[in-house]
């Protein structure tokens, strides 16, 4: 998925990030813009993750969503 696909649909996905990390603000996913770097630059800062780790679960994450939206 690429960045522009991520961020035509991150207005959408904004509610489900704040679900599956409770420790993000509004603010950082606001300043993350769709950005799966930024996102997971948050995510490493929240949480004390290793990069590889916020990366890996950023990834997943934005392939659950798009694997979610595809029809059947």
């Amino acid at each position: 998925m690429n960045t522009d696909q991520i961020q035509g649909k991150w207005l959408q996905w904004k509610g489900a990030a704040k679900t599956q990390w409770g420790k993000l603000t509004d603010d950082d996913l606001t300043q993350a813009e769709g950005s799966a770097d930024k996102l997971a630059g948050f995510v490493q800062e929240r949480y004390g993750y290793a990069k590889e780790r916020a990366r890996e679960e950023v990834d997943r994450f934005l392939q659950d969503r798009d694997r979610d939206e595809r029809p059947i």
